[in-house]
């Protein structure tokens, strides 16, 4: 009786999964790996990058996101977010730098906010790589302006844990 009570537990949660991509009742889930990786852009970052399961919310939401993966001491160039962002570290180490500032250390489980049109970059450790989610809201159909790539000297500044 128990085999019998999981097998029709673990059918049921295949039939869930198969559902998976269904938008019902205003509620929508994406399998993971229903959108293909795609490289960061190498006009906005150095080294290599890569965008995972890219997200957007629908109007009137303005929320997008994507997983980022960043290897060994690539980044990306200096950019600001018109209303801010959010970012959740999942793996590595990373590094972050507003214009003018330190250069501070992120590690698993930080979250960073940069507010609103604060020029900054992240990225990878110089010898770890790093992951995150980034999360950041679009105005006016734009939630980031791309600016100068940062320097090899501007990465290498000494960390302020």
């Amino acid at each position: 009786m128990k085999r019998l009570a999981a097998a029709g537990f673990v059918l049921s949660l295949i039939v869930t999964g198969a559902m998976a991509n269904e938008n019902t009742n205003g509620v929508t889930v994406t399998a993971a790996g229903a959108k293909p990786s795609a490289p960061g852009p190498a006009a906005n970052f150095t080294g290599a990058v890569r965008i995972d399961a890219p997200f957007q919310g629908a109007a009137p939401a303005r929320v997008g996101g994507a997983t980022v993966t960043v290897e060994p001491g690539a980044h990306t160039a200096w950019h600001t977010h018109p209303l801010g962002q959010t970012l959740i570290l999942t793996a590595g180490s990373g590094l972050v730098q507003e214009w003018g500032g330190p250069v501070r250390q992120i590690r698993p489980g930080d979250t960073v906010w940069i507010a609103p049109g604060v020029k900054h970059w992240h990225g990878a450790a110089p010898t770890v790589g790093m992951s995150h989610i980034a999360i950041a809201e679009a105005l006016d159909g734009k939630a980031v302006t791309w600016q100068e790539k940062l320097s090899d000297a501007q990465y290498k500044s000494p960390v302020q844990p």
